[in-house]
């Protein structure tokens, strides 16, 4: 194969693959307005048109002309005379081109279809505490799936091929091991927390008005970096973030009135996704690579910010005031000592977004073991309710009284996102392995921190993570950044010692 037959055909893939970014932008962008802005009525066209325009992404995807490119492109005579982010390029479609190539175009958009309306009556249906209004639409996600899993196939378990798809690499096998340790562990150190004396926290629950819980926000997320030049703020029902390109990034938050800590730290929290998407290189621009490499690692640099740095007592050694005269008669007598002890209380509870910094993956867990049965036909949708309240009750001690605040509580299930959850509990795990390297190679990172100086973490964590987009794997990440591949250990010493100091124990 001729040189320049190479080039051309790399030059052209290139200039496609832009074209399908952009489009891809363009569905994000009508996405975001839906979770957004848009009025009730116009749910079901606005799906339309995302199912639409997600069938012309897909056929784009997987269309002769992609496999024309693939052919030339994805041998290793070609692969070798390739820059490497075309090389990786190139990887990344042919990955999406194998997997997707069998499924029907019409079945795709079905698919699209389903989850666009699944999610706006998933959101009535908790509203009005009503799990059979949603239950026929999670029945037909659920059995799209496996239609989809039979397809892409899969070797020993269902699930894995579901958990690849957001986090490359991990098997039910792994996961098993990995969950099983972090598992233990937190349920011992629950038991030891919960004969101690809880921490006061009854001003965390007074009134905060909305607007200055609005104005605080966007304050914090000015003294934490993120770039409104680049970025765009609102509120939605579920907070969330996404990233249409480096430059143009977008959060949500929601506010309680009654609850500081659900707006402060949802905020911080999608501050560290957001931070992840703008600092991925420009040279990615126009690629699939530009975004992070895996929800899991995605995870570990929004649980990173709020809990490692966001619940930190140097954190608030700097910001307390700032907290403070923004909520002078809330927080008038308390203390920043107090303040740090309160918003690391531990007390099990019913909804995960609530949930405190160490029970949180026992949320996490629950999920991942009705989603690994459902998927392999363990157990039916029309269970679910009964199932999670008993898990919950064995796992957490509490029990849901309601749909709403048990299994209609998550909008992840609406969109298809089966496989996902388990991320939240790899990044924790990511989170505290990365942040183990860093002490090590900032050892004064904590001090800047309470100088309310966090460019040293911002620029570590760029070196490190960020600017790599997807050009490098999850475990090329952690091996790069950490010197090993996934350990939970480093996640159970930080509990163990962060929780101790608190409770005395």
């Amino acid at each position: 194969m001729s040189t320049d037959k190479i080039q051309q055909t790399a030059n052209d893939f290139v200039t496609y693959v832009r074209k399908m970014k952009q489009l891809h932008e363009a569905i994000q962008l009508i996405q975001w307005d839906m979770s957004v802005l848009i009025p009730k009525q116009g749910v079901a066209q606005r799906a339309e048109v995302v199912g639409m325009l997600s069938s012309e992404l897909f056929m784009m995807q997987i269309s002769d002309q992609m496999g024309e490119f693939l052919e030339v492109l994805a041998q290793p005579e070609a692969l070798s005379q390739l820059d490497p982010i075309t090389r990786n390029s190139v990887l990344d479609r042919k990955l999406e081109y194998d997997r997707d190539k069998s499924i029907p175009p019409d079945k795709f958009r079905e698919y699209v279809v389903l989850t666009q309306k699944a999610e706006s009556a998933w959101a009535e249906a908790k509203q009005n505490n009503d799990f059979e209004m949603f239950r026929p639409y999670l029945e037909q996600i659920v059995a799209l799936l496996g239609e989809f899993i039979e397809i892409w196939g899969y070797q020993d378990n269902k699930y894995d091929t579901l958990l690849n798809k957001y986090e490359p690499g991990l098997t039910v096998a792994k996961l098993d091991v990995i969950f099983g340790n972090l598992r233990e562990k937190t349920i011992d150190l629950l038991q030891r927390i919960q004969q101690k004396e809880q921490v006061n926290r009854s001003f965390l629950h007074l009134s905060y008005p909305k607007d200055q819980q609005q104005k605080y926000s966007r304050y914090m997320l000015n003294q934490l970096g993120f770039d409104f030049s680049k970025g765009h703020f609102e509120e939605s029902p579920h907070p969330f973030a996404v990233g249409l390109n480096p430059n143009d990034v977008r959060i949500t938050t929601f506010y309680f009135e009654n609850d500081i800590t659900a707006s402060l730290f949802g905020t911080i929290h999608e501050f560290g996704h957001a931070i992840y998407e703008q600092n991925v290189s420009h040279d990615l621009i126009g690629t699939f690579l530009c975004t992070g490499t895996s929800m899991g690692i995605h995870e570990s640099q929004s649980r990173f910010w709020e809990n490692m740095l966001g619940r930190s007592q140097e954190f608030w050694q700097h910001h307390f005031d700032g907290l403070v005269s923004h909520f002078p008669e809330q927080l008038a007598g308390v203390s920043a000592e107090e303040f740090y002890k309160a918003v690391n209380y531990v007390d099990p509870s019913l909804i995960r977004v609530d949930a405190d910094e160490l029970t949180y993956n026992l949320h996490i867990m629950l999920r991942y073991e009705i989603e690994k049965d459902l998927i392999n036909g363990k157990i039916q949708v029309k269970d679910l309710p009964e199932i999670w309240a008993q898990k919950m009750e064995e796992y957490l001690g509490v029990r849901p009284e309601s749909h709403a605040t048990g299994v209609l509580q998550d909008i992840h299930w609406s969109g298809g996102a089966f496989g996902y959850f388990s991320s939240y509990s790899l990044g924790n795990i990511y989170a505290a392995q990365l942040e183990n390297t860093m002490r090590k190679e900032l050892p004064d990172y904590q001090e800047q921190v309470a100088r309310g100086d966090v460019s040293q973490v911002l620029a570590w964590l760029n070196r490190k993570v960020y600017k790599h987009g997807k050009m490098l794997t999850p475990g090329e990440i952690m091996v790069q950044a950490t010197g090993e591949e996934i350990n939970s250990d480093y996640l159970v010493t930080y509990l163990e010692e962060k929780f101790k100091k608190i409770y005395g124990i």
